[in-house]
């Protein structure tokens, strides 16, 4: 039997001030609330509170046969704690129907792993807590930030407890074979791979409103026959996609909210299909193979690995002064400057410095607050040389102050 794995990745990176070299070592308040709060407005009155109000309504209409998963990222719940309770509520009301499967995720939305094991466990603990706290779950799979994925991360991963793990449906990984299995990672023993039908979630994420693509307009009848005809034995169809497709990215206007009220009814017209979550996905089906990741794979750009945030110098410079920043961190014991560093490991601030061109450029600048991928990083290293010198102060005062003791 099909079964349709429905999964969002819903989150906004907490934006940062224009900081130049001359605010450094005077000011050390490094976000733009005032436009993170615009842009969470916006978005909460496009997408959150309508897309969740109609997902309430379709888990009602279909009697809790239609399901999904959710994975909010700890960047986006500091956000809407503060400021819109109103959309924390519309996430727990979900949570409440026991129809949706809350995921677990770097805390930070961060590219932890690839630097610091120790921070990568850390970030996941917290998140984990707080899906615990905030929706009353605990974790059974997960989603690593952008799908980022290999088997070092897999393993990792099962050590931590988990039992499903997400990952991009790219050739490099599967060459031939198809994505709509689940798989075992190589190196594991009891954790299962679902993956992205990319092909399947960009026609919804990325082509839905491009007036210039053969299949337009789409509409949810026939999306629901291309999945009909995939054949029964493939056993899960993940479509995986941001929660912001819904009015946000995509427009109401392009009839993509008429879309999703119609889909689960034009699946669910088919008897062999069903929805599922991703953990009753893995639970439901035995691994029809190994995937074999050595290197890094993402679901982000045509190369689908990390050089959206790491593939050139700036991005790689900044990312070693920032993890390079741990142990002083550390040292300092103080919980704002740890909060802060765990802020500025959010992706997004290295992916406004990626310098790619064509179509996968055109979505970087899309994301992007800044003019260019220079002034991205220069705002950006101009504010890690304030919380380094900030760090550095906290600890001469220390000093000083232990120097004056012992002369006493």
């Amino acid at each position: 039997m099909p079964n349709v794995c429905l999964y969002f990745q819903v989150h906004q990176p907490r934006r940062l001030r224009r900081f130049s070299f001359f605010d450094v070592g005077h000011l050390h308040d490094y976000e733009d609330e005032a436009e993170n709060r615009r842009i969470l407005d916006r978005i909460a009155e496009k997408c959150y509170l309508p897309f969740g109000a109609l997902l309430l309504q379709l888990i009602g209409e279909y009697g809790g046969a239609f399901r999904f998963a959710l994975s909010i990222s700890g960047v986006l719940l500091d956000q809407i704690e503060r400021h819109r309770p109103d959309v924390l509520e519309s996430f727990q009301r979900l949570a409440a129907t026991k129809c949706v499967e809350f995921l677990n995720e770097t805390d930070s939305h961060s590219l932890a792993f690839l630097f610091s094991p120790r921070e990568f466990r850390a970030q996941i603990l917290r998140h984990r807590e707080r899906i615990l706290s905030l929706f009353g779950q605990e974790g059974r799979t997960f989603r690593h930030t952008e799908l980022i994925y290999s088997d070092a991360l897999a393993t990792a991963v099962e050590k931590m407890g988990y039992r499903t793990i997400l990952a991009e449906g790219t050739e490099k990984i599967l060459g031939r074979r198809s994505p709509n299995l689940v798989y075992r990672p190589a190196g594991c023993k009891k954790l299962k791979l679902l993956l992205r039908n990319y092909r399947l979630s960009d026609d919804v994420a990325f082509r839905f409103s491009d007036r210039n693509w053969a299949e337009y307009p789409l509409t949810a009848q026939k999306y629901a026959h291309w999945l009909h005809r995939i054949r029964r034995e493939e056993a899960v169809i993940g479509l995986f996609m941001d929660y912001e497709t819904l009015g946000e990215h995509q427009w109401r206007e392009t009839g993509i909210f008429d879309f999703f009220r119609n889909l689960p009814g034009e699946i669910l017209r088919h008897p062999d299909f069903r929805f599922q979550t991703p953990a009753e996905a893995a639970a439901a089906h035995e691994a029809a193979g190994e995937i074999h990741s050595p290197a890094f794979i993402s679901w982000a750009d045509e190369e689908r690995d990390t050089t959206a945030w790491l593939g050139n110098a700036m991005q790689q410079d900044a990312a070693r002064m920032l993890y390079g920043l741990e142990a002083a961190i550390r040292h300092t014991k103080d919980p704002d400057h740890l909060g802060t560093w765990r802020m500025l490991q959010t992706s997004d601030h290295l992916y406004y410095m990626c310098t790619k061109w064509f179509s996968d450029g055109d979505v970087h600048r899309y994301f992007s607050p800044f003019e260019s991928p220079y002034e991205a990083y220069i705002n950006y290293m101009n504010i890690l040389d304030d919380l380094s010198r900030s760090i550095r102060g906290k600890k001469e005062r220390h000093n000083d102050r232990e120097t004056r003791t012992l002369s006493l």
